[in-house]
């Protein structure tokens, strides 16, 4: 898996820190998400797939 974030579409809302906090982090200056590891293992699949679908920016692409 791959994981893919848009810091330009990206709104802040911490959606995707909720759900794979392992995965996502913010910024402190801005509050953009800040991605930890873009190709976290298999059994966090269904964690960083629920953070880019509640994503309200659609900042996150989750690539197989």
């Amino acid at each position: 898996m791959k994981v893919i974030v848009d810091q330009e579409k990206c709104v802040g809302a911490g959606q995707c820190v909720l759900a794979a906090d392992d995965v996502f982090d913010q910024r402190d200056e801005d509050g953009l998400v800040e991605l930890l590891n873009p190709s976290p293992p298999e059994p966090r699949l269904t964690d960083v797939r629920h953070a880019a679908a509640v994503c309200p920016a659609a900042a996150i692409l989750v690539e197989d």
